[in-house]
């Protein structure tokens, strides 16, 4: 099992950017896909973003071309960079990570972060 903490959330004005962090530890943690959900007032969680160890992304359509997913493998950290922030991408975002793409959101989770746009 992997373990995962988010880091990087807070409150910003619409337009505004913010970076979420999300540091993975445990035994396999180098070797797992990672990636983004998050949940908004409606309590659903949809996904956001995902990259594998290749290098290969996946984003949901309400955010391409304003999000960047990147990792850095040294230090088993991926990162969620947000811009253009309008309300509605208000929720509390998850890092998920999982042995591949495909299994993203049913591995590990972890406690999730807020992030507030204000308009």
């Amino acid at each position: 099992q992997v373990q995962l903490q988010e880091s990087g959330g807070g409150l910003v004005q619409a337009g505004g950017s913010l970076r979420l962090s999300c540091a993975a530890s445990g035994r396999t943690a180098s070797t797992y896909a990672m990636g983004w959900f998050r949940q908004g007032p409606e309590k659903e969680r949809w996904f956001v973003a995902a990259l594998d160890l290749s290098g290969n992304t996946q984003y949901a359509d309400s955010v391409k071309g304003r999000f960047t997913i990147s990792r850095d493998n040294t230090k088993n950290t991926v990162y969620l960079q947000m811009s253009s922030l309008r309300p509605e991408d208000t929720a509390v975002y998850f890092c998920v990570a999982a042995p591949d793409l495909r299994s993203l959101g049913h591995s590990s989770w972890g406690q999730g972060t807020q992030v507030t746009v204000s308009s």
